[in-house]
């Protein structure tokens, strides 16, 4: 039984779509017939990404990049208050642009080559260290950020929500 592409005709705006999480999640959001919009901060796996999905565009800046971003404090000071700050934005502009929906996801640590890179040779044991003490005994990868990712993006009943995906680990982590 063949259906119609759950996104189909829809366009999706994915910030860091180049590699990670992104990546998966417009590859998921493409396989459902969306036009995708990609954002990364490198350009020529932005390009890559563009080339291999279809992308109907693109554009290449750095979104953790905040003095070029025109932002203003001690950089530190501000993705703390931004994070925290995250679901009632969301909250707010589900209310706000509404009927566009709007939706947080919250991942925790994701197996990803930004983690890879940030974790260096510390990533095999922080790898073994979640398989042991999170509740679902593996590692949360960028594939099931972007299976939720799409959920939220086909459901149409949820908006202004914030999505917790970290395999259990603020269950288990102090």
């Amino acid at each position: 039984m063949n259906r119609e592409p759950a996104l189909a005709g829809q366009t999706v705006v994915v910030i860091g779509g180049s590699s990670g999480i992104g990546l998966e999640t417009s590859r998921r959001a493409r396989s459902e017939g969306a036009n995708v919009i990609l954002t990364g901060r490198d350009p020529q796996r932005l390009d890559h990404a563009v080339r291999e999905l279809g992308a109907q565009s693109s554009a290449a800046f750095d979104a953790s990049d905040f003095e070029r971003l025109a932002m203003s404090g001690p950089a530190a000071g501000r993705r703390v208050a931004f994070t925290a700050a995250m679901p009632a934005l969301a909250r707010a502009l589900a209310l706000e642009l509404a009927p566009v929906r709007v939706n947080l996801i919250a991942p925790g640590f994701v197996d990803t080559p930004l983690s890879a890179s940030l974790l260096g040779p510390q990533l095999d044991a922080r790898r073994e260290q979640l398989r042991t003490t999170l509740p679902i005994r593996r590692v949360v990868g960028p594939a099931d950020i972007a299976m939720l990712a799409v959920h939220l993006m086909t459901n149409t009943a949820i908006t202004g929500a914030t999505y917790d995906i970290d395999g259990g680990q603020q269950l288990v982590e102090a």
